[in-house]
């Protein structure tokens, strides 16, 4: 579904990504995981189109997508959860919702993706008349997923999502990620809870200094000395 291939990224003068490669099938539940400053939430922002990409290939179900600007890449498929979250916060649940929803015509679908959004983080529906801005952090990161698939992506791109709640809430969002891939979403996560993250996904990436070092299987990465003495402090 998605190969990114030698990708190499900067901000100015400042070299991030070094030829950074990575493949994720259709259906995958793949992390990204790595030090703060590494350039995992770059590497999402590259192929979201949100970065312009000094050179290398990125493709989505075959069609390169380098090039692209965002709001075309959203409507291929793609939609990335930022660690900003970037909500409108004067503005109510189901406003947020509906700004989400721009590219999907038709009012029946999106009346089926507000309610699957409800199904799957309740506590949204109960809040669905409240200003985003007097949400709780919790509540905040659920409307932040919510709003992303309100595009109905085939690939969702999450970054951080545990990042400052608690643990019964992390626990929450993890378990509708989970849903999700089950329904058929195709995840790529970049965390730094890295002993939740590796009972979850399918397999994973690690970044180090905007280098891939190692990639594997969610067993395999586990098992790993390096793995274990440096993100799992084993």
């Amino acid at each position: 579904m998605l190969e990114v291939n030698n990708l190499n990224t900067c901000y100015d003068f400042l070299h991030v990504l070094w030829d950074v490669s990575l493949v994720i099938n259709e259906g995958e539940y793949v992390c990204l995981i790595g030090p703060n400053g590494a350039g995992k939430s770059t590497v999402l922002k590259s192929i979201a189109g949100l970065i312009e990409i000094k050179s290398g290939e990125i493709f989505f179900k075959g069609i390169s997508i380098g090039d692209k600007k965002g709001d075309q890449i959203c409507r291929m498929g793609i939609s990335l959860v930022s660690e900003e979250m970037n909500l409108f916060t004067g503005m109510t649940v189901m406003e947020n919702l509906s700004m989400g929803a721009y590219t999907i015509r038709g009012k029946k679908k999106k009346e089926a993706l507000m309610n699957f959004v409800f199904e799957l983080f309740p506590r949204l529906a109960e809040r669905r008349i409240q200003l985003a801005g007097t949400l709780s952090g919790g509540e905040r990161k659920m409307l932040a997923i919510g709003r992303s698939l309100m595009s109905d992506p085939s690939l969702l791109l999450v970054d951080e999502p545990s990042l400052g709640l608690a643990p019964r809430v992390v626990d929450t969002v993890f378990q509708a990620l989970e849903v999700l891939n089950k329904k058929g979403v195709t995840i790529f996560l970049v965390e730094q809870n890295v002993t939740k993250t590796l009972q979850v996904v399918d397999r994973g990436y690690v970044l180090e200094r905007g280098k891939i070092v190692l990639e594997g299987s969610r067993v395999e990465l586990s098992r790993n000395e390096h793995i274990r003495k440096i993100y799992l402090g084993v």
